[in-house]
């Protein structure tokens, strides 16, 4: 037998050091399964977050502990992003010790968010360092420490014991800040002295469910003066400035949290913090809690008010979300700890219903105006209308789009879909409520639902699950209707088009015109961009580059994708006016679109064959119909 040379090292025998070693190491550990009991003691988590020059976060975590194997986690799945896309390479520095001696760790070769480790003889606790690494640049990741805003959002600044439920595991946290600097979050505070914060004790799922905006500039607006339960929008930002809410913008957020109380008929959030970031630096972010949300967008927000009504539906979709999908959710939600799968099937529902309710209460509030409202609403339609991905896939199956993509950008998402269970999803839930409208001459609607389905118990902050079947029994006490067979069309079918039934029944159809709306006008200046979805099919940004091309549309067909620049237009350098002015002058067919294109180093012309003008979607009265949207918009008394 032939011996490899490799072989016959391996087989001399090893030091005695490196006995040692592989002795003091746990050899091939398994992580526990979850049990019943509590963890004994409290884990202590120090936090120090004045970094930020360097915007690293660095942790100290003891807790106690017995001598033997241990196995610790860091969380996987975060809970409101629906995937298991909490970055681990962002986890850094990781040292054990016990006793002040340096212990070793191993990696668990599948569940790579575990790690091993053995605790020696006489060792009462265990000591864990460690950092948090905060983007550097939005390549990086979401930024979460600028110079003026940071946010600490526990599971990415948390290890906890293997084999225990997260609601068993209790935590005292303690934060270091910059200096000077203020905070808001929903976990109770214990003692602040000068920079330092200790929070109360909690368990692991409050903890995590209960992150903290800090900054250098800080406002703290009251939402409910006078409630028994308060709310608050409490606002950091780049600059002073941007903290200036004028009364009567505060007013209108104030309407948005009434009018969401009327509509449910409970609270279930014993204080309600709005951790709201104005910023161009800040990573934006929607996210929910139960007692809290985190909400970031740029710059203008206050002082820049005319021109971003869209922004304003971010505030009141994330609040519904204290009534659903955090007080009521999914069964399949209901997992043991951050390191076990989530099932997303029924996120129709938990996002797709908050994403209706977010949009009508922005619009009964006057956040945004009703006819706003409807021109986003034309939006939507057209866009989910002219899917043409409904052809392979379902809108059921975009639930598992966290786990498969993780909200990474995609080339072809006219065909590939992405998580349209939202927004679709919103398209459902208005074909719901306008049927129950019609079926009970008006009497009833969705609203019916969402008090009987979401305003149970009210004051609990306690999870209640729901199942498929329980929607359906809960519509059905609202109107007696096959409900099941009705959704599961809706949801499981491939059109043609988008479910818009809703829409009809609301008295209002899907139609085109030449002349874009102002909606459409301000999503064209948001994104920097001219929008051709309708007409030749893609559209473009402001410097050429081709993005959001339609599948076996006019630009499809001709070979545009995603990664193309359009030079020039019949010989004119590209602007997107001198494009749309193309568009129009070749209704009569007499003057060819011709497109010079570049795709990497390589340039060519194509002719575009379209004849039909500019289309811009919008929604017009069907005539002789009750105007449904009305009542749905109107603000409650």
């Amino acid at each position: 037998m032939t011996v490899f040379p490799f072989l016959a090292r391996a087989a001399r025998p090893v030091s005695a050091l490196a006995l040692a070693l592989a002795l003091a190491l746990p050899a091939s550990a398994q992580v526990p399964a979850v049990g019943n009991d509590p963890y004994p003691g409290t884990i202590a988590l120090h936090v120090d977050a004045s970094n930020l020059s360097q915007q690293i976060f660095s942790m100290r975590l003891s807790m106690p502990v017995q001598a033997g194997p241990i196995t610790l986690l860091y969380p996987q799945w975060a809970p409101g992003n629906h995937g298991p896309n909490i970055p681990l390479t962002q986890l850094a520095g990781l040292k054990f010790s016990a006793g002040g001696k340096p212990l070793e760790w191993t990696r668990d070769p599948v569940q790579v968010h575990a790690f091993h480790v053995t605790v020696p003889e006489g060792a009462t606790e265990l000591v864990a360092e460690y950092q948090f690494l905060s983007p550097l640049d939005t390549s990086q990741g979401r930024i979460t420490m600028t110079d003026d805003i940071l946010g600490v959002q526990w599971q990415s600044v948390a290890l906890y014991p293997a084999g225990y439920h997260a609601r068993r595991i209790t935590v005292q946290p303690t934060l270091t800040l910059p200096a000077g600097w203020q905070f808001a979050s929903s976990l109770a505070v214990d003692a602040r002295t000068g920079d330092e914060v200790r929070f109360k004790p909690h368990d692991l799922d409050t903890l995590v469910d209960s992150p903290l905006f800090a900054g250098r500039y800080f406002k703290r607006i009251d939402l409910a003066p006078g409630a028994k339960q308060p709310v608050m929008l409490n606002v950091v930002a780049d600059n002073p400035e941007s903290l200036d809410a004028k009364p009567e913008q505060v007013a209108l957020h104030r309407a948005m949290v009434d009018q969401a109380i009327k509509l449910f008929g409970s609270r279930h959030y014993r204080q309600y913090d709005f951790l709201f970031a104005i910023s161009d630096e800040f990573g934006g972010i929607g996210r929910e809690h139960q007692q809290s949300s985190e909400n970031g967008v740029r710059l203008g927000y206050f002082t820049d008010w005319g021109r971003n009504e869209a922004g304003r539906e971010l505030l009141p979709h994330e609040f519904v979300h204290s009534w659903n999908g955090k007080f009521r959710r999914p069964a399949g939600q209901d997992v043991a700890n951050f390191n076990t799968p989530l099932q997303n099937e029924l996120l129709w529902v938990y996002e797709g219903q908050t994403q209706f309710w977010g949009k009508v209460l922005a619009a009964r509030s006057g956040l945004v105006s009703q006819n706003h409202a409807r021109e986003a609403l034309a939006i939507d339609a057209a866009r989910y209308d002219k899917t043409q991905g409904r052809d392979w896939r379902a809108v059921q199956d975009t639930v598992n789009d966290p786990i498969i993509n993780g909200r990474k950008p995609i080339g072809w998402g006219n065909w590939q879909r992405s998580e349209d269970y939202y927004t679709e999803g919103m398209l459902i839930w208005l074909d719901v409520d306008t049927k129950i409208r019609e079926l009970s001459g008006d009497k009833r609607s969705l609203e019916h639902f969402a008090r009987a389905f979401f305003g149970i118990e009210d004051g609990s902050i306690d999870a209640v699950y729901y199942t498929f079947d329980d929607v359906v029994a809960a519509l059905t006490k609202v109107q007696k209707f096959d409900w099941a067979p009705f959704l599961r069309a809706r949801l499981d079918g491939h059109g043609p088009g988008a479910p818009l039934d809703g829409l009809a029944r609301a008295g209002w159809k899907l139609v085109y015109g030449d002349t874009p709306s102002n909606a459409v006008r301000a999503a064209e200046e948001r994104s920097r961009s001219a929008d051709f979805t309708y007409s030749l099919g893609f559209s473009v940004r402001s410097n050429g580059d081709v993005a959001g091309v339609v599948w076996d549309g006019v630009g499809f067909r001709a070979g545009l994708a995603a990664n193309t620049t359009i030079v020039a237009v019949n010989n004119r350098a590209y602007k997107g006016d001198v494009l749309k002015a193309a568009v129009s002058a070749n209704k009569d067919g007499k003057a060819p679109i011709a497109l010079l294109v570049r795709k990497g180093d390589k340039l060519r012309t194509i002719t575009l064959d379209y004849r039909d003008g500019l289309r811009y979607p919008k929604l017009e009265r069907i005539p002789g119909t009750r105007d449904r949207l009305d009542a749905l918009f109107k603000a409650a008394k």
